[in-house]
């Protein structure tokens, strides 16, 4: 499969790369420092990471060619209406992990699918329920783990998420930053 592209994940992430990984693709991680992140805030939702890894496929339109597919993608925790990003520190990434304690919060991945043909994109929704947690645990966990490079301050694959996961309605690996089996869907039916 897709045997024909030489296939660029555009991304830092070793979730992504790992989850990817995981569908026996061979693959090469190549990134650009200091792309902006910005959006209009006009958007909201799952329109938000689908509006950025689009603008993020289009920041590598030098590297494209008829042999070359780039994915890029982007994850967002949405909750009362609000983003929540990357902590910028301890402080914020406990103020965050308070808010999702005891409560649904959704997480929405965007992905963009380019080739010189044809461009592909899609956004994933998880609704996570978390069971309240204790100010002790909630520090333990930034302590221990540091999720600062993390949406919302957490990685369902860390300790967090086997403590504070009460439910999760939608896919499991698109809390962790791609949906896999519908991007493998895309890959598989589209190119």
């Amino acid at each position: 499969m897709l045997e024909k592209y030489n296939i660029i994940l555009a991304s830092n992430s070793p979730r992504r790369r790992e989850l990817l990984a995981g569908l026996d693709l061979k693959f090469e991680v190549k990134t650009i420092p200091g792309l902006e992140e910005s959006y209009p805030d006009t958007l909201k939702e799952g329109d938000i990471p689908l509006y950025l890894a689009k603008q993020k496929a289009h920041a590598y339109d030098a590297l494209l060619d008829e042999k070359t597919l780039i994915i890029t993608a982007d994850t967002i925790v949405w909750h009362n209406n609000q983003v929540l990003g990357k902590p910028k520190d301890r402080e914020d990434a406990i103020q965050m992990l308070q808010a999702l304690s005891d409560d649904t919060h959704q997480v929405y991945t965007g992905v963009c699918v380019r080739s010189l043909e044809k461009e592909i994109s899609f956004v994933s929704r998880s609704d996570v329920k978390f069971a309240k947690l204790t100010n002790d645990e909630i520090q333990f966990y930034i302590d221990r783990y540091k999720p600062f490079d993390k949406a919302g301050s957490y990685g369902v694959q860390e300790w967090i998420g086997y403590v504070a996961v009460e439910h999760i309605n939608g896919s499991f690996y698109n809390i962790m930053g791609l949906p896999i089996q519908k991007l493998y869907t895309v890959l598989k039916s589209s190119f």
